[in-house]
């Protein structure tokens, strides 16, 4: 098993965000976190690379085992060497290049020699089609356009797994195509993702497993396909048939 999470708390004052959540995630899985909004799904995957500090709880990546709560810089750092992290609203240097924006996380405090993050920035924006605009700056770039430097600033520093934290939600709907085919492509390559989204077509075509999530606990985890086709809990079959009605089905 590659990733195994268990018992994550969170609260911000008197109010209780995740309630224990457990989750495993082996290697070359997509896992779609779905739920309502407010349901914890955005602080559950920023806890996991420590962008917010739970309350309670323990990481186990590769075989190495983390406290959540009390984990140290030193382990901080020796999780986020293995990890993306692709945020709603891109996150990039608006005085930077797109070539710029890749590289420069590469090359802070001598992670990477210069020309050894530029090799890997310009395949990384390869990947995601960008490598025509590498002089551009952010805003010289649609949305979709910003979103695929985004991710490909995740793939250049080579991670074991990518956080997606609805990476479609700030994009108008003809730019959402663009992103979503990227990851697509990602998850044909065997890339391992965790995906919060409330794109429901990426979730049924593309993903393998689910984590359906509401008042911030975990409602239901199922393989894709029984997900939906056979939930197990009256609520997730509440959430597939507003799916289902939203979508005129």
């Amino acid at each position: 098993m590659m990733l195994e999470v268990s018992g994550v708390t969170k609260t911000f004052g008197e109010n209780t965000v995740l309630r224990g959540i457990d989750l495993f995630v082996e290697k070359g899985d997509v896992v779609a976190i779905l739920g309502p909004s407010g349901s914890g799904k955005t602080t559950f995957l920023r806890c996991l690379n420590f962008l917010e500090r739970a309350d309670s709880g323990r990481l186990v990546f590769d075989g190495e085992v983390f406290d959540l709560r009390t984990a140290g810089k030193k382990e901080i750092a020796r999780v986020r060497r293995k990890t993306a992290f692709v945020f709603q609203n891109y996150n990039l240097f608006l005085n930077k290049t797109v070539l710029q924006n890749v590289t420069l996380g590469l090359t802070a405090s001598g992670r990477m020699p210069r020309a050894e993050a530029k090799d890997a920035a310009l395949a990384a924006l390869e990947r995601v089609g960008m490598a025509d605009r590498l002089s551009a700056y952010p805003s010289e770039l649609s949305g979709g356009q910003q979103q695929r430097v985004a991710i490909a600033r995740g793939l250049a520093s080579g991670p074991e797994i990518i956080y997606f934290d609805e990476p479609t939600s700030a994009l108008d709907p003809e730019l959402i195509g663009e992103v979503l085919d990227v990851m697509r492509a990602l998850a044909r390559d065997g890339m391992t993702m965790l995906v919060v989204t409330h794109e429901m077509e990426f979730a049924r075509g593309v993903s393998n497993r689910v984590l359906f999530m509401e008042n911030g606990a975990a409602v239901e985890s199922a393989p894709t396909d029984a997900f939906f086709r056979e939930p197990k809990t009256e609520r997730s079959r509440e959430f597939i048939r507003s799916i289902l009605h939203k979508d005129g089905e």
